[in-house]
């Protein structure tokens, strides 16, 4: 037995005769409940008082599972309800995701139908696709959707003989089930002058019945695969709802109008970049500034001079780089300490061992780190950078 939903998807009450009942599982004469399949869930709603929480298509039946154990028998009459609410979700949603795919056929190159699926807040489908679909790309995948939406184009369906189906370029197949059509007809789903597809699910009529879509995400399950999730009905509105006054927040705050954000954005984000330049040239006057004063403060230590200071940056490698220039010019050993005193780097002429000067302040100070003989870093110390210092110059006993 087949279900009934996909032919006739406007039908949401019916009553048919019981088949058979094992515990909570039940099959009917007919049925009009869809089953799980291809992406879309199934029905929900009613077999005469008891809730049915699942359908499946096993072994050429129809199954109902039910929330408990019916008593019904077989031979007997049961009314079936479907939850119209979201029979119609499922209906807007699936014709959605086949006005999608044919905007996708508007867009993209060597376009291929990677998957589909239906939860209660989002739909999404998988575009197989070497097309970069970015954030420009996007909008206008949804822009030409509601553009289908809106022109009201007609919505048909028909069973086609397999080898005919197969044979039709314009008809998409889904890539993971496309080698499993076996049956001697394929049902194929069409919007008119804009998508054909091989489908068993349940579609509206016109796609004015949809109403707006709104895209969400994307994302890339796999190699070659693009994901698209939107959203159709309220969860659709309200983010579109959500955007706009997102929008409008950014704009009120950037002293521009919503349409104008990115823009105002852009210049936000120059600016930004121009004034970090110019701390970043007046953070590295600084430090050369304090590298100066420190030249003039060395001291000596077991017949080496050391230079040893804080620098106002918290960059490990940086200091290592400052450390590495002094070296050799300005003393035998430089060994300088970051502004918070967290990190130390150490450089010298080779006459005095790097690694072990850091390995000595971290014995001292906690940490670990590492190097050669001539350049050595260290992080994680528990020390003000005074302390550290006031060590290294050897003014701690």
């Amino acid at each position: 037995m087949t279900s009934r939903a996909a032919a006739e998807p406007y039908v949401t009450e019916f009553e048919a005769t019981v088949d058979r009942v094992e515990g909570e599982e039940v099959v009917l004469s007919e049925s009009y409940f869809y089953p799980e399949s291809g992406g879309q869930p199934a029905d929900r709603g009613l077999l005469g008082d008891r809730q049915v929480v699942d359908v499946q298509h096993v072994d050429g039946d129809i199954v109902h599972t039910l929330g408990t154990t019916p008593q019904l028998e077989p031979g007997e009459e049961v009314r079936g309800t479907i939850d119209p609410d979201f029979r119609t979700y499922c209906m807007r949603a699936h014709t959605a995701s086949h006005a999608l795919y044919g905007a996708g056929r508007r867009l993209f190159e060597e376009l291929g139908y990677g998957g589909f699926d239906i939860d209660e807040e989002k739909v999404r489908v998988d575009f197989a696709t070497p097309t970069d679909i970015d954030d420009e790309t996007l909008v206008e995948l949804e822009r030409l959707v509601n553009r289908a939406v809106w022109e009201s184009r007609e919505v048909t369906w028909e069973e086609l003989p397999r080898e005919e189906a197969l044979s039709r370029e314009a008809v998409a197949f889904n890539t993971k089930t496309e080698e499993g059509v076996t049956g001697e007809t394929v049902r194929v789903v069409t919007i008119d002058g804009w998508d054909d597809a091989a489908c068993g699910g349940t579609h509206v009529r016109n796609t004015r019945e949809i109403g707006p879509v709104t895209v969400l995400e994307r994302s890339n399950p796999g190699e070659g695969l693009t994901r698209v999730e939107f959203a159709v009905g309220p969860s659709g509105i309200d983010r579109r709802a959500a955007e706009a006054s997102a929008a409008r927040a950014a704009g009120g705050a950037l002293d521009t109008g919503p349409l104008a954000v990115d823009e105002a954005a852009t210049r936000l984000v120059e600016e930004r970049d121009r004034l970090a330049e110019q701390v970043e040239d007046l953070r590295g006057q600084v430090v050369q500034a304090r590298l100066a004063e420190l030249r003039e403060s060395t001291v000596t230590r077991d017949g080496h001079e050391w230079l040893a200071g804080s620098v106002p940056t918290d960059d490990a490698n940086a200091l290592a780089e400052f450390a590495g220039e002094l070296a050799g010019d300005a003393a035998d050993v430089v060994a300088l300490v970051g502004e918070a005193g967290s990190y130390v780097a150490v450089a010298t002429d080779g006459s005095v061992d790097a690694g072990d000067v850091v390995d000595g302040v971290t014995a001292e100070f906690g940490g670990g780190g590492g190097g050669s003989p001539t350049v050595a870093q260290g992080g994680g110390l528990d020390a003000e950078p005074g302390d550290v210092v006031a060590y290294l110059r050897g003014e701690r006993g």
